[in-house]
């Protein structure tokens, strides 16, 4: 059997808890049945004055960095707030490297209070990821708040019609890193 595959998933949601975190959190679930291997990573723990100073040698900012250097995939998840991903999630992706997603496939997942927001992923998000040089980035999902019900391990059960939503769009981030892995 080959090595797993390695995933980074970034949260972006200041607070705890957190529903974008906990459908993070259900999505490493789902990979964990198969050959992967997930890390998470919580800007909302990294040191503020480090982000806040852009101070990239910190300690903490560079394992995270590396973290997303040596992974296949990265998984992008965030509330929407004034119809953006969140300003620390913000913050963190404007002091990685310029290509710091080069050679990745990446899953954006958003949660919102309104699908007045929904564009926020393909209108604020994607350009973002795709200016730090993604190989691909799968078709993201936006999940209203409704529709996630937080458990106590952190994880989420989705409402029964989006369900099927997000198990598609994980399989799609499951099939973008085997077929690059295969080029």
């Amino acid at each position: 059997m080959s090595d797993p595959f390695t995933i980074a998933i970034i949260t972006g949601s200041p607070t705890v808890p957190s529903r974008s975190a906990a459908v993070a959190r259900l999505a490493e679930l789902k990979l964990g049945q198969g050959a992967f291997r997930a890390r998470t990573i919580q800007v909302r723990d990294l040191p503020a004055s480090a982000l806040l100073h852009a101070q990239t040698d910190a300690p903490e900012f560079v394992s995270a960095r590396d973290l997303i250097e040596k992974a296949d995939g990265v998984i992008v998840a965030s509330p929407v707030y004034k119809a953006s991903y969140s300003g620390v999630l913000k913050t963190f992706l404007d002091l990685l490297p310029q290509f710091a997603l080069r050679g990745k496939v990446v899953l954006p997942l958003l949660t919102g209070g309104t699908l007045a927001h929904v564009l926020a992923l393909d209108y604020a998000l994607r350009p973002v990821l795709q200016s730090l040089d993604a190989r691909l980035i799968v078709p993201g999902l936006f999940l209203l708040d409704a529709w996630v019900t937080k458990q106590d391990d952190g994880s989420a059960v989705l409402a029964e019609d989006v369900a099927p939503r997000f198990d598609a769009a994980v399989r799609a981030f499951v099939d973008g890193i085997r077929c690059f892995s295969e080029a």
